[in-house]
């Protein structure tokens, strides 16, 4: 085996990407000895899990197959918070080789911590994830995700080092510079949020610089939802094959999952993170193809293990093989997360449902902001949409036109009536990270 690459339809992919394609029992009597030691772990060195299960009646012996998983307890982001710093580690200090941490935006960061076996799995996950979009060694990947206590920039950074390719770690910000290392190191890869490289096609436009003339054939696009009509757009003006990547800080980090040349859902790399997905109210499993909060445990991670960490993404499971023949399974693309809904005269409105509405008629940007004004129970919305120049500079009449082409598209989808304001290009304000698509105004 070695440092041999083999290729499936087509597509390359390292000798780590085994386990994407183990028979099913096979996987499964791995997921079970792996989530049997992890509880036992947690148990042993966590006094919230050991406390919690203790609660339930549950103990680690009582874990004989992987349905006895829903006799355990659910973690949630509060948990991390109410044991800042290090109070969900499950190894000592001078076994912890890495420690990350969220914004912290709202509060006390999100800590999670690494031990050296947890960075080979992140690693490995990474290594498949690339596989996965057709990656492989020669290629050379700029890696635009932030670097720091954010995950996103050093997971990808070791994974593509691990699969063999050439990693520039240019982190995010400064454009101009991203489009002159593009051009000059013929960058095949690029890694970043997808509303950054939504940034980086309008500023090469601005420049002059045409990315179709690239080298450049796979971006590789995480750390915040996006949706079909994104790729299409982004696909459209780069020619390159846009891969949607999966993670969240708590489980590892970017590499939980990553859509394979199918397209057809995310892989999720299940010998390492344990899927479910349950109602949003009762919390139990729903059937495959019915959409809930994706829940997860990690069945490999040492120094800060989670169980049944419920992550606020809506998804459901994919229950058909895919075509590429991973036996690992998929979930449906996430566009939304529970915790982004707001409510409008009664209406549950997602952000991404307003995306889908104002990028389905032509002549608007993916740049948009949506305010919310007035009062909890009453709530305005308004959507602030980016156009064209040459529409911005056309007639009165046409862009009333538009307007209201954009108001019944958003109104076709989420089934109320917004107000749309047409802002010229450039008018709102770019992130180089996570995009902020949503300002809340309301009387709280």
């Amino acid at each position: 085996m070695g440092g041999e690459f083999w290729h499936d339809a087509g597509c390359a992919f390292h000798p780590v990407s085994a386990p994407d394609y183990l028979p099913v029992k096979q996987l499964r009597q791995m997921q079970l000895h792996r989530l049997q030691a992890m509880v036992t772990r947690a148990y042993d060195n966590v006094p919230l899990y050991r406390d919690r299960m203790k609660e339930r009646g549950v103990k680690p012996e009582d874990i004989q197959s992987l349905e006895d998983i829903a006799k355990l307890p659910f973690t949630v982001k509060t948990d991390l918070r109410d044991t800042y710093p290090f109070g969900l580690f499950a190894s000592p200090m001078n076994e912890v080789v890495r420690l990350h941490a969220s914004s912290g935006t709202t509060g006390k960061p999100i800590v999670v911590a690494y031990t050296k076996e947890d960075l080979d799995v992140w690693a490995n996950a990474m290594v498949r994830c690339f596989a996965a979009c057709g990656l492989d060694r020669g290629d050379i990947i700029q890696n635009a995700y932030g670097y720091g206590l954010f995950t996103g920039g050093l997971g990808a950074h070791y994974g593509a080092e691990a699969l063999g390719a050439t990693v520039i770690p240019i982190s995010g910000g400064n454009t101009d510079r991203q489009l002159m290392i593009m051009k000059d190191f013929g960058v095949t890869a690029i890694c970043c949020t997808p509303s950054y490289f939504i940034h980086i096609i309008d500023h090469a436009q601005k420049v002059g610089v045409d990315m179709k003339a690239l080298p450049l054939r796979v971006g590789v696009f995480g750390a915040e939802p996006w949706t079909e009509e994104m790729r299409k757009r982004v696909q459209e003006e780069t020619r390159i094959e846009a891969y949607d990547i999966y993670g969240l800080s708590e489980i590892v980090g970017p590499g939980v999952g990553n859509e394979c040349w199918a397209h057809g859902g995310l892989h999720i790399f299940e010998d390492h993170f344990y899927p479910e997905v349950v109602d949003l109210n009762t919390l139990e499993p729903v059937p495959d193809g019915e959409e809930g909060e994706l829940v997860f445990t990690t069945l490999s991670k040492k120094a800060m293990p989670m169980i049944r960490y419920r992550t606020r993404d809506i998804t459901s499971m994919i229950a058909e093989p895919c075509k590429c023949g991973r036996t690992i399974r998929r979930i449906s693309r996430i566009s939304r997360r529970s915790d982004d809904m707001f409510i409008i005269r009664g209406v549950n409105v997602y952000p991404s449902q307003i995306e889908t509405g104002l990028l389905s008629v032509e002549g608007t940007l993916p740049h948009y902001l949506i305010i919310l004004t007035g009062d909890m129970g009453l709530a305005d919305i308004e959507v602030q949409v980016e156009v064209t120049p040459e529409i911005f500079s056309d007639k009165i009449g046409a862009m009333e036109q538009l307007q209201k082409k954009i108001s019944q598209a958003i109104e076709r989808i989420i089934n109320i009536r917004v107000k749309v304001r047409l802002v010229e290009p450039n008018t709102i304000q770019r992130s180089e990270g996570k995009a902020k698509r949503v300002i809340d105004k309301r009387n709280k």
